[in-house]
């Protein structure tokens, strides 16, 4: 099956030409890669988000399999909802679905689902692929889209997804998704951001959870986010490292009312 884009034309360019332009347009002129386990990134539209998505991304050295993590913002489907089949749909072309990785994922526990609907409408990990795609070149991948549950449910998904990953000899590249504080001024919002990426840095999901709640931050993708902190207590990951946070405020000017962006690498 092949799910068409949902947002093409309207978070980005619908045009591959534009798109390529716009995406190379936001790719620093030097830089240097590190070999990465995660990476967290944004999803808004491209004009707000996307200069953070693509400084961050570029960054990483490529890698050729992706699990992505991403916040169901419909509530469609089960609570973490894997697409196992198929291709995604991008004005590059299309993006093949992990489709061993995806079922060794879903053998592994009760705890992720294989859903289509989920996805179908959700934009989170929709949007990324462009950008994967243009500095990655071709890879495959698997989306699985996180509703909000409690810690030991989020540990339980992340137990399920490195079960998965134990039956593979390849390294993939996680990536989870997530917008930050939604809709306050700009010094509220950068000031309730810093909590919530001080927890993100620290690789504790306990502590993300914990202080998301204590503070009323609107962070969308607390779920994905998560379970990837789940994850990457198992597989060792050791350092995490803002490459670049902004608000909504520094494409549009209006400083009234702002949303968070935040892209991440963990090694």
């Amino acid at each position: 099956m092949v799910r068409k884009p949902a947002v093409s034309g309207q978070f980005y360019p619908g045009d591959s030409k534009t798109l390529g332009v716009m995406i190379d347009g936001l790719i620093p002129k030097e830089t240097a890669q590190v070999s990465a386990k995660a990476v967290i990134l944004p999803h808004a539209g491209y004009v707000y988000s996307g200069k953070v998505a693509v400084v961050t991304l570029s960054r990483v050295l490529p890698r050729k399999r992706l699990i992505m993590l991403g916040p169901n913002h419909t509530g469609i489907g089960p609570r973490f909802s894997l697409w196992s089949k198929g291709e995604w749909e991008i004005p590059f072309g299309k993006v093949k679905i992990d489709e061993d990785l995806a079922e060794k994922i879903l053998n592994a526990g009760s705890s992720i689902e294989a859903d289509e609907m989920a996805h179908q409408d959700e934009y989170s990990l929709e949007v990324q692929l462009p950008i994967f795609y243009r500095l990655f070149g071709e890879f495959s991948f698997v989306p699985i889209a996180c509703q909000a549950a409690d810690l030991k449910t989020y540990r339980q998904a992340a137990e399920q997804i490195v079960g998965g990953l134990k039956k593979i000899d390849q390294e993939v590249l996680f990536v989870a998704t997530t917008d930050l504080t939604h809709y306050e001024p700009e010094l509220v919002a950068r000031a309730k951001d810093r909590i919530a990426i001080a927890a993100m840095i620290s690789l504790d999901d306990e502590a993300l959870i914990r202080e998301v709640e204590k503070n009323q931050i609107t962070m969308c993708g607390v779920a994905p986010v998560a379970v990837l902190l789940g994850c990457l207590k198992t597989i060792g990951a050791r350092k995490a490292g803002v490459c670049l946070y902004q608000t909504s405020g520094d494409s549009s000017s209006d400083y009234g009312s702002v949303v968070g962006y935040v892209g991440i690498t963990i090694k």
